[in-house]
Parts: structure tokens; sequence; C-alpha cells
């Protein structure tokens, strides 16, 4: 399981459904919901919720409506180069810039295919 609050699945990447009733699909992640383990992916996991017609707000019709559902982490992969590969980090030394000119070396986190080793 992974740790709460440190997913490497992000809003917008590619991923497949590897477990599950939805297994190989692929499509995009529209929400991390990193304190529950969960991603809801485009097309994946929809379920169909049943609506009382209401008289306030815009959404006054009522009916049947269908929206993804969230799915737990570890049954997707990340998709890069159109391939499933695990994630990984790597530290680069980048120099930074201060507001009056002056540089510093730092360090930024890059997340890395294990596959192939690109960056993603």
């Amino acid at each position: 399981m992974a740790r709460k609050g440190n997913v490497s699945i992000r809003k917008g990447d590619q991923v497949k459904v590897i477990a599950g009733k939805d297994k190989g699909v692929t499509g995009a992640v529209i929400e991390v919901i990193a304190e529950h383990d969960r991603v809801v992916v485009e097309g994946v996991n929809r379920i169909k919720r049943h609506t009382k017609p209401t008289q306030a707000g815009g959404a006054g019709s009522g009916g049947i409506i269908t929206s993804e559902a969230p799915i737990h982490i570890s049954n997707v992969m990340l998709l890069a180069d159109k391939e499933p590969t695990r994630v990984g980090y790597r530290r680069d030394d980048v120099t930074k810039t201060r507001p009056d000119g002056s540089t510093y070396g730092a360090q930024r986190s890059v997340r890395i295919a294990k596959k192939t080793g690109k960056e993603i």
C-alpha cells in the first residue's frame, strides 16, 4: 500500500487499468484522491446515479447521471511511450536565481519511467 499522500500518479497522466472489471482500458486521470489511495480515470468504473427533480438550482430536471467512480491506485499503471511502466524518482541538480540576481545550486525531484529510464 502506498504511503498516504505520496502517490506517483498525477492528474492528466495516461494510465492503463491492470485489474478489475475494466482491465485493459486506458484513459486520462481526472482526479487523484491521495488520502484514500484512489484515482478517477476517464471512461473507467462508470456508475449510474438516479437523481430526483428539484426546484432549487440549475439541474432541476432529474434523471439518470452516468459518471466515473474512483478506483484504487494499485489497479492502474502509468503509460510512458504507450507502454505500462512503474514510476521511479531521480534527483537532478539545478541552478536557481534569487530575486537579487545571485544564483545557488539546488535539487529537484523528477519522475522517471522504470522501463526506459526517460523523464516523464
